[in-house]
């Protein structure tokens, strides 16, 4: 599915890309549903209020199956496998519960020791040379080693899978973007039927080889589709986040301050990222089942619905000053994850790993600071937000160092 048209409405001398916020503020303004044109000359559905937003997300004739839009005619050959967010109740709720168990707060604190020792690893490696691109160096490969660990992606396949999801997620142009698709497919294709010759402990071997409380077997297409969803979602969004959340600190010198001060703050800080620039701009798109009244606006059957979570996180009308990023605000109640059944099964695992990186960064770099006009980064276009680069400066130090 294509994006929102919307660059046109940014103020002068803005990027759309950078700085989406006063465009969202505009039409919040105005009312909270509107239609917009998209990328693609069609159109979609735009709901921006947080009330709203929450609203739309738990209606259930909002349908998550693309089956129930009026212009729907196939996937163009790059959809891989069939994967929750594709699907409604009562499918929807056998494909989570496959997989929930592996994302309970105990499962997942279970994993802190090891995230911790990822991290420290990579800040070895960019120790003594006393400035680094933190994205590539630190912000993605962090949660793609811990994705991939869990459910068990070969660590000399995972550069070239990194590859390709990026390539999908932020494609150069639609047959770039098809192609990592089709290799993404083809490679995990083969890894499952490894998974399923040799099982290991991992997560996807359980998945190719057994059934789950009694339920049946995944069929080939959601095995696939759970595998790419997983791992895909599983990296890009906290890559994001943790690019994101560097970023608002070092722009944000106060803030920054404040978390040095007092270390504890450091879950607050995540939390306060995800509110004010968090990640996934937009819900999967929903289709309306039959005709839907949301924010007073009736939107006909078979239409696309985008539920604007980053905007609904920068309501007034939810949060004083929202445009102000302050890590000791109450920052509870925001849509970073969603909301209804399909909030993001991965919530617990990618707010850890957030706190884990910024406290292993802050702790082995007291003078970290950005080593680039922040006027000059280029963000990634589209639902899913993150930094292309994030160059940072700090004092050398030697591995192992602290």
């Amino acid at each position: 599915m294509t994006t929102p048209d919307l660059g046109h409405l940014a103020p002068p001398g803005t990027h759309f890309a950078a700085d989406p916020y006063p465009v969202y503020a505009l039409l919040r303004e105005r009312g909270p549903v509107h239609r917009v044109p998209t990328t693609d000359s069609r159109s979609v559905w735009l709901v921006l209020g947080h009330d709203e937003v929450r609203t739309a997300l738990t209606d259930p004739r909002l349908r998550n199956d693309i089956r129930h839009s009026s212009g729907w005619e196939d996937d163009g050959g790059h959809a891989v496998g069939r994967n929750m967010l594709q699907t409604d109740p009562p499918h929807h709720t056998r494909l989570r519960r496959l997989v929930a168990r592996e994302f309970t707060g105990r499962r997942v604190e279970s994993l802190r020791p090891r995230v911790r020792r990822i991290a420290e690893d990579l800040l070895d490696a960019v120790s003594p040379q006393g400035r680094t691109d933190l994205v590539a160096s630190f912000a993605a490969p962090l949660p793609v080693a811990v994705i991939c660990e869990l459910l068990g992606v070969p660590a000399v396949d995972r550069a070239a899978f990194h590859r390709w999801s990026t390539g999908i997620v932020h494609p150069a142009d639609p047959a770039s973007g098809g192609a990592a698709a089709q290799a993404m497919t083809a490679y995990l294709t083969a890894l499952v039927a490894e998974k399923r010759k040799k099982p290991g402990g991992d997560l996807l071997s359980s998945l190719a080889a057994t059934a789950a409380h009694g339920e049946e077997r995944l069929s080939p297409e959601e095995l696939l589709g759970m595998a790419f969803l997983l791992l895909v979602a599983g990296h890009e969004t906290t890559a994001g986040l943790i690019s994101g959340a560097v970023h608002a600190l070092l722009t944000h010198p106060d803030q920054l301050g404040a978390l040095r001060a007092d270390p504890s703050l450091v879950e607050a800080a995540v939390e306060e990222t995800l509110r004010h620039n968090g990640p996934v701009v937009a819900s999967a798109h929903r289709f309306t089942a039959e005709p839907v009244e949301i924010g007073g606006t009736v939107v006909p059957a078979g239409e696309s619905v985008l539920a604007v979570l980053a905007s609904a996180s920068r309501d007034p009308r939810r949060f004083p000053d929202p445009d102000r990023f302050d890590i000791r605000r109450d920052a509870r109640g925001h849509s970073a994850f969603g909301h209804g059944v399909h909030h993001c099964l991965g919530a617990p695992l990618a707010r850890m790993e957030a706190a884990v990186a910024l406290e292993s960064l802050l702790e082995r770099f007291p003078d970290l600071a950005l080593d680039a006009d922040p006027a000059g980064l280029e963000w990634y276009p589209g639902m899913l937000r993150g930094l292309r680069g994030l160059p940072v400066r700090y004092g050398p130090r030697e591995p192992g160092e602290r």
